[in-house]
């Protein structure tokens, strides 16, 4: 029998539950776990629950289980010390979160007088990251539940050390089936993994080596990276005499065995299909509501009209929604219609993964831990992603370093290593064989003449009511004048005072001196002149239209284009004065960079490191040359000028030098025509077109003519059934929705309403508010069986969206994109709590300069009237939308905020929901919540 890795090994996997998390505060265990793997099976599991002679926490008995009662019966630690350091004798330590469980019993044995654990200690949450880079956390719950393994009670250390146990085998199982050469990759990588993690790499890659495994088929191995062969791009036949099945019969025998024959959507089809085909007919506003099949009614309108080489181009909000159209609604499409149809998604090249910058990645020495542990499950990703798009691995933020390096910068390889192979190359080749593409708001705002879109193509603006807000947001930028300050400090002193700068290293070099003398003037000429553009502009303050004071001295100037540029050409001038000496700085920086390649034999780990520095320095110094090719710009053109809006965001009001000037586009309608006339049949669809009905207010924010047509689609199911919407309406309560009773109040009844809830969605208009209740309810007993999340305080937007699905109950309290922009279609909402109104913040910038353009051509009434009510409207109903998203979901919406009825334009958003509003006392609202779910 050929033997394994680990057949002689013994694991000890444990678990610990303590009192809180710092060693130093005195914290204390109260649940010790264990489970023992030999020959890679789990043979015996210990628990010892532990009286840490303190009181418990509340938060801690919450998550636990562990009452205070139920622990003071337990013996101390002192009692199981030597049964426990007797369990681990010999054994290898294993941990999920190794840094924490270790220490922390290795402090508990010293106190009782043992000697602490010294032997081998793994960790698996670095193993679960890199043996399966895509699982979207690597929470201990989250992966169990991934991978399929029975966790009987998460949180309590017996349970959670046998779910370990059980996922170490899996990892290893996973990392035995990787090819050599990788294996060997990660285990000259692993040393820089926590304590002896390298040891499951280095003992599974030395059997792999005997075993001389051959490359499976499916695989290729260039250099020492081994990637997932890539299908060829072969062109297709064009399908002849493909119709439309007009008729009811038709469509039903499609439909069969599929989905649902629906009036409503059916009648949505035909509308879509007849403006399709009907050649009079340029622009189309469809409202359709949440449930109505609205994706696949205009899918399928389009898709026969799809063999001429024309091609669909469709344009969602984010692109989690792009992913979802993708995978789920064009491939219920293909299935049921048995169309031959290809669909890609396009999106910024910084998606894909460059495989030659990753490369060169691999071979410099990093000290970053996290960087280390990416470019480990990169390496692991390659041997199954056919597309190399980096939002497989489900990464919440692109801040790291790295990622300046091994993301793809969008130009197209040849000649290189891996252009035969290269990512972006393959799906710029799919995109253009396509008969569908998919894309997101901000990508057709800034690529809309992209040759990519094929000749005369249709285009469909899915979630229309907010392309114009995204199409504005994608086209603002900024210069940050004080983190440019801090680059440039940071080029002086990786080349003049660091302990192993430039200077230091080759102060005897001949070749660098000429360029180092010209830097260290050129340096602080560029500084002094980005100083100065800071206080010209600094001076124009009196002249701005309106100010927002954000606290701690912060403030933002919101100006006019010709207010704030009133003299040009003095600052055409000191822009391009600013130009010049950034090339100096640019190009001297290049030459010292030119001459530490040459050396590349001699090159040592510091070297390295400095070359990494300035290679990074230099793409800021070309990110921020950019930006001011783009001001100049605008300068150079009095339109520009006219529709932008520019803000200066101070961070001292009492120091000119920190001032930095954004500009947003507030005037789109030149743009906006330009892109359409890029495509020739439009369809704006939405579930939030409409105000009572009426289609004048969406028709003028998408810059359509009065005369385009629009249709209202039916509801496909009887919303009264599955819908609740609950006003509260009680004098006990605070009426002013602003006011600190009001915050008070929002938690308390969060606290006292949901228990019969599994998924709560509370919804704000801001963060300090979502601050302020989560700190009251975080802790609450009442809530204890609920995974508490919160925008801004417990991770990224996206990280919250995925704990929110994931999580068996869970509340999650969000403002702005929680509203509408993120799907939760796989998660079945009972409950969302509008907390208040959605008006927009007025002390937001781009709010203020869209309606310093409106006071030009209204009065403040009107405004409110035909701009600020018409958008709280259309996010009022995007709420209501979180909760029905197809014909089986059920739920209950509250609206706290009393406005509803004590207010006039409060029966503007009665008006716009598709069930009539009941409104109830504070007790009543409880009683109705005890009995829904």
């Amino acid at each position: 029998m050929v033997s394994r890795a680990f057949e002689h090994d013994v694991f000890a996997v444990v678990d610990l539950e303590t009192t809180g998390t710092q060693i130093k505060q005195h914290d204390r265990i109260i649940q010790f776990g264990c489970a023992i793997i030999k020959d890679r099976k789990i043979t015996k599991t210990y628990s010892f629950l532990i009286n840490p002679e303190k009181t418990i926490p509340r938060a801690v008995e919450n998550l636990t289980g562990i009452s205070n009662q139920e622990a003071a019966k337990a013996q101390t630690f002192s009692f199981y010390a030597k049964k426990i350091q007797e369990i681990l004798e010999n054994t290898i330590f294993v941990a999920h979160n190794i840094n924490f469980d270790l220490p922390f019993l290795n402090y508990e044995l010293i106190n009782a007088g043992l000697s602490p654990f010294a032997g081998k200690a793994i960790d698996t949450v670095e193993l679960a990251q890199i043996a399966f880079p895509t699982i979207p956390s690597y929470k201990l719950q989250d992966i169990t539940s991934t991978l399929h393994i029975k966790h009987a009670n998460p949180h309590r250390a017996d349970s959670d050390a046998l779910v370990t146990a059980k996922m170490l085998l899996k990892i290893i199982d996973k990392i035995e089936m990787l090819p050599t050469a990788t294996l060997n990759s990660l285990t000259s990588m692993s040393r820089g993994l926590l304590r002896n993690t390298y040891y499951i790499f280095s003992q599974v890659s030395t059997y792999a080596r005997q075993e001389k495994r051959p490359l499976n088929n499916d695989l290729i191995q260039i250099k020492n990276i081994v990637i997932k062969k890539q299908d060829k791009i072969l062109g297709k036949e064009k399908v002849k005499n493909i119709a439309f099945p007009k008729s009811d019969l038709e469509k039903r025998k499609l439909f069969k065995h599929f989905i649902k024959f629906r009036r409503g959507q059916v009648s949505l089809i035909n509308r879509i299909h007849e403006f399709v085909i009907n050649d009079s007919e340029n622009n189309l506003i469809v409202e359709a509501p949440s449930g109505s099949g609205k994706t696949f009614a205009y899918l399928m309108a389009f898709a026969y009209n799809l063999y001429s080489s024309r091609k669909l181009v469709i344009a969602v909000p984010t692109k989690i929604l792009q992913r979802q159209l993708i995978s789920q609604e064009i491939k219920q499409l293909l299935k049921i219609t048995n169309l031959d149809l290809k669909a890609e998604e396009v999106k910024s090249s910084r998606h894909y993964l460059d495989l030659d910058g990753f490369f060169n990645s691999i071979y410099q020495t990093s000290s970053d831990r996290q960087t280390l542990i990416l470019q480990m499950s990169i390496l692991v990703w390659l041997t199954s992603t056919e597309t190399g798009d980096l939002d497989e691995l489900q990464l919440t933020n692109y801040d790291a370093q790295i990622f300046n390096q091994i993301t793809h910068p969008g130009d197209a390889r040849v000649g290189t290593t891996f252009s035969n192979y290269d990512f972006w190359n393959l799906v710029r080749s799919k995109q253009e064989q396509a008969d569908i593409l998919v894309t997101n708001h901000a990508y057709l705002a800034n690529n809309y003449s992209d040759s990519i879109w094929g000749q005369n193509p249709f285009l469909v603006i899915d979630e229309a009511h907010r392309f114009i807000d995204n199409f504005n947001n994608s086209r603002s930028n900024s210069l940050q004048f004080e983190a440019f300050w801090g680059a440039c400090t940071h080029l002086q002193n990786i080349l003049f005072y660091d302990k192993n700068c430039i200077d230091n290293r080759f102060s005897n070099d001949s070749r660098y001196n000429i360029y180092l003398e010209n830097l260290k003037y050129a340096i602080i000429d560029l500084i002094h002149q980005i100083n100065q553009i800071q206080t010209e502009l600094f001076a124009r303050i009196a002249y701005s239209q309106s100010r927002v004071d954000k606290g701690n001295n912060r403030v933002d100037v919101i100006f006019n284009g010709s207010k704030l540029f009133s003299d040009v050409s003095t600052f055409k001038q000191l822009f391009n004065l600013l130009q010049n000496k950034i090339e100096v700085v640019r190009k001297n920086t290049n030459e010292i960079l030119f001459l530490l390649y040459e050396q590349e034999n001699n090159i040592v780990n510091t070297d390295e490191a400095n070359i990494l520095e300035l290679q990074e320095s230099i793409d800021r110094f070309d990110y921020y040359s950019e930006q001011i090719y783009i001001l100049l710009d605008q300068l150079n053109t009095k339109m520009s000028l006219e529709e932008e809006g520019y803000v200066l965001q101070i961070s001292n009001i009492n120091d000119p030098l920190t001032t930095n000037i954004n500009w947003l586009m507030v005037n789109s309608v030149s743009e906006i025509s330009l892109l359409y006339s890029y495509f020739t049949k439009k369809l704006f669809i939405s579930a939030t077109m409409s105000q009572n009905n009426n289609f004048d207010y969406i028709k003028k924010e998408l810059f359509l003519a009065n005369d385009t047509n629009s249709y209202l689609a039916k509801n496909t199911f009887d919303f009264s059934k599955r819908l609740n919407i609950i006003g509260l309406k009680d004098s006990q309560v605070a009426s002013d929705p602003n006011s600190a009773e009001f915050t008070d109040f929002i938690a308390k009844f969060i606290m006292h309403s949901v228990q019969n809830m599994d998924h709560v969605l509370v919804l704000f208009t801001n963060l300090d508010t979502i601050k302020e209740v989560f700190l009251q309810i975080q802790t609450a007993n009442e809530l204890k069986d609920f995974e508490i999340l919160a925008q801004g305080l417990t991770g990224s937007n996206e990280r919250l969206a995925k704990r929110f699905s994931i999580a068996k109950r869970s509340i999650l309290l969000g403002a702005n994109s929680f509203w509408e922009g993120i799907d939760f279609k796989n998660c079945n909402i009972n409950l969302v709590i509008v907390t208040k109104l959605p008006f927009e913040s007025p002390d937001q910038a781009d709010i203020k300069l869209r309606e310093q353009k409106l006071r030009n051509i209204m009065t403040p009434s009107q405004i409110f009237e035909n701009s600020t009510l018409p958008r709280a409207i259309i996010r009022f109903k995007q709420g209501c939308g979180r909760l029905i998203r197809n014909e089986y979901d059920k739920g209950t919406l509250v609206i706290l905020d009393q406005r509803l009825w004590l207010k006039n334009y409060g029966i503007k958003f009665v008006e716009n929901v598709p069930v009539t509003v009941e409104y109830k006392t504070f007790k009543d609202l409880q009683k109705a919540l005890s009995k829904d779910k």
